[in-house]
């Protein structure tokens, strides 16, 4: 019987997210289909019993709905739990169960590009809610000193009282940050700063970047960056958004099917997909 996956959002017809996991089924040889549903917040509740009823083995959820959804789940992971986030769901034996793939994503992005990240100090710019599951998933992955500077440093604040795993944090403000940038060897760029149409700006100055140190900005459009490109004229390793979004649906797919996928093909499939509308 052919299995049912999809994904959940408002909007979702820019979603590339069918297109990278039809092209895994039909890799594997697995008889499924992942389907886009656009569903308005006011039917979240209607959508996750229509997809229960239907007997979907799981959904991605995007936004608006990722906090959204947790009360209409059967249970959750105990890291989606401490997000307050869930991207990735599993239909358990009948039950709905909800994960984040979003931060362990990012952090295995990071992981196949230098076997030391863990040792670097890092600093994460921002503290909205993909900072948040950044910044838990490296903490849980062992990383020892990871600062936040964001331009409300309250939020921030909040964001290392909340984190439930153990890691060495302080909260900066931007200046502080620019000023002492040469202290990190791992700058995380989490904003939507820099994103089309405003491609010509950038959260923080580069002008104090370590030459060597190692930048990851998450936004994918345009695939590079004012500070990527700023950043690597300075020296610094760069690395775009693609990987986090490659590997959260890598990590949903093996969730999904128990296969953990070839990552540099899904790459070049959504690199392909993306071509016709990036900077």
């Amino acid at each position: 019987m052919k299995k049912m996956f999809g994904v959940i959002g408002d909007p979702i017809a820019h979603s590339m997210s069918p297109a990278m996991h039809n092209d895994l089924f039909q890799l594997h040889g697995i008889d499924a289909s992942y389907l886009p549903f656009h569903v308005s917040n006011d039917d979240l509740e209607s959508a996750v019993k229509g997809l229960k009823a239907l007997g979907a083995s799981g959904f991605n959820v995007t936004i608006p709905h990722k906090t959204e959804i947790i009360p209409y789940l059967d249970g959750i992971d105990p890291l989606a739990e401490a997000i307050g986030a869930v991207n990735t769901v599993k239909n358990e034996g009948g039950l709905f169960i909800g994960y984040n793939t979003d931060g362990p994503g990012f952090v295995k992005g990071l992981e196949s590009h230098a076997a030391d990240l863990l040792s670097r100090s890092a600093l994460i710019i921002g503290a909205g809610g993909a900072a948040r599951a950044i910044y838990f998933s490296m903490a849980k992955a062992g990383f020892k000193h990871i600062d936040i500077c964001n331009r409300t440093p309250n939020k921030a604040e909040e964001l290392v009282n909340a984190c439930p795993y153990k890691v060495d944090s302080k909260v900066l403000d931007y200046d502080s940050a620019e000023r002492n940038l040469g202290n990190y060897q791992l700058l995380v760029q989490t904003t939507s700063i820099g994103m089309h149409p405003d491609i010509d700006s950038v959260p923080l100055s580069t002008n104090n970047i370590a030459q060597h140190s190692f930048v990851s900005d998450i936004i994918y459009n345009p695939l590079q960056t004012k500070l990527l490109k700023e950043a690597s004229v300075k020296g610094a390793s760069t690395q775009n958004g693609i990987e986090m979004f490659v590997y959260q649906g890598a990590l949903a797919f093996e969730k999904w099917t128990g296969i953990f996928p070839d990552t540099e093909k899904m790459k070049a499939n959504v690199l392909r997909h993306l071509g016709g509308y990036t900077c």
